[in-house]
């Protein structure tokens, strides 16, 4: 290990936080490396078997390796953050170090926010690797392989108390524990990752994170290794990706750690290379569907208005609208598709910011006298030129169907996609959507928590 150079921390600017990453390696391919909760790229290296793990890694491939915002070297933050704020992370670090696809090795809690990735930007996922992953990070009674997040509290507050300890660590461990000095090093692990109230922030924030209705937009071939014994994570979770995901391979591990480099680490990293090189016809992922949030908004009362005002003041008011809702809609990352005559389809990579703009567009355009209804769903979305067509399409307008005045309604598909945004949503029950087959549940955005 000592002729090993520990590579260079460097510093990529992912919107305003500065996100550190390290490159190393000499494999041709990129393999983009995120990681669970605990993160910090300089400790990595302190400990033998992270170092000898990422050194192994480093024989097959371009490793990038990153500290996500919040931990580690990367900026800390105030509250917790967004799933699409950590997708847009993985894009800004991708692009800094030139890579334009890269088979994604995802641990734990990083499995969430690399499935997003790979949904929302199939160009720039090759292949994806889910090791001790989850769908849900607490469980629920149709999610029961994870805690129950009935003690999401009390488990909360037990990690922050004896945290920096390296009981946390240990958990994730092998059968029978550390010895002392590893112990001592993943103790002093947690502490240069993360504060007790950073901790706690972030698996408060995962609370709201469920990309299970999001799987089968999941198209790249993914490999599931999951060990059979692992307690933080149990093996039902892996089981569910494997039956979930179209692409899916499952292995299963007879070992427990829930971390990669301890135990059988040596099986693991020969499935990752095997995988990564297997010659199996990867489809070219089709770059006019990916998943996208599809906004719909509408003016309420459009047609007697318009009667009210005639054609010439009507014209007038649209252009007014317009001005407002183009830059707002731009300044969220998003693309108007279309104006529908009284209102705008418009389409985003990340469902927040879609909700927020829709939460802003309403409050901008009340102080014109001109209120509106809006509608959001998260869904494959097919471009076409300019246009963009798809079920999520259809979904999006039917749910702003059922909207009041000055009201943002969203399905559960959405509102699970935004865990760490501070958003609080009303649920409104079941409805029946005008032409779809199902019924949805729709909630209403209630603003943010206090």
């Amino acid at each position: 290990m000592h002729l090993f150079e520990r590579p260079e921390t460097q510093y990529v600017m992912s919107g305003d936080v500065s996100v550190a990453f390290q490159v190393f390696g000499k494999g041709q391919q990129d393999l983009l490396y995120v990681p669970g909760i605990i993160s910090h790229l300089e400790t990595n290296w302190d400990e033998p078997n992270s170092a000898n793990f990422l050194i192994s890694l480093g024989q097959h491939f371009r490793v990038i390796i990153f500290d996500k915002r919040g931990q580690g070297m990367s900026d800390r933050i105030e509250g917790a953050t967004t799933l699409e704020e950590r997708i847009d992370d993985l894009k800004a670090v991708m692009q800094a170090v030139g890579s334009e696809s890269a088979t994604i090795f995802a641990l734990s809690e990083g499995g969430p926010v690399s499935i997003l990735f790979a949904a929302t930007y199939p160009q720039k996922v090759k292949r994806l690797i889910l090791f001790g992953a989850m769908a849900k990070f607490w469980g629920t009674d149709d999610y029961p392989h994870m805690a129950h997040i009935k003690y999401m509290d009390k488990a909360i507050e037990n990690v922050a108390s004896n945290w920096g300890k390296g009981y946390f660590a240990a958990q994730a461990g092998p059968k029978g524990g550390f010895n002392p000095e590893t112990q001592l090093l993943l103790a002093k692990m947690e502490r240069m990752a993360s504060s007790p109230s950073g901790v706690k922030k972030f698996m408060a924030a995962n609370s709201l994170i469920d990309v299970r209705p999001i799987l089968p937009d999941v198209k790249q071939h993914t490999l599931v290794i999951q060990r059979r014994h692992d307690q933080m994570v149990r093996r039902g979770n892996g089981r569910y990706f494997a039956d979930n995901i179209v692409n899916a391979t499952y292995l299963e591990l007879p070992t427990s750690s829930h971390l990669p480099q301890f135990e059988d680490s040596d099986l693991v990293l020969d499935a990752i290379v095997k995988f990564a090189n297997a010659n199996v016809d990867v489809e070219s992922l089709e770059a006019d569907r990916k998943l996208s949030t599809a906004l719909f908004t509408d003016i309420v009362g459009s047609t007697e208005k318009l009667f009210s005002v005639g054609d010439e003041a009507w014209r007038r008011v649209l252009d007014e609208h317009d001005a407002i809702a183009g830059p707002l809609v731009a300044s969220y990352k998003g693309r108007i598709v279309k104006n529908t005559g009284d209102g705008i389809l418009a389409i985003f990579d990340g469902p927040v910011r879609a909700l927020q703009c829709a939460l802003d567009l309403i409050e901008a355009l009340d102080k014109i006298n001109l209120p509106i209804r809006a509608g959001l769903h998260v869904g494959e979305v097919v471009t076409r030129g300019q246009d963009i067509t798809g079920i999520a399409v259809n979904i999006a307008a039917r749910v702003m169907d059922q909207a009041s005045s000055g009201e943002v309604l969203m399905t559960r598909t959405l509102k699970d996609l935004t865990g760490g945004s501070q958003m609080v949503f009303e649920s409104l029950g079941e409805f029946e959507l005008k032409g779809l087959n199902e019924n949805f549940e729709l909630f209403r955005s209630a603003g943010h928590k206090s």
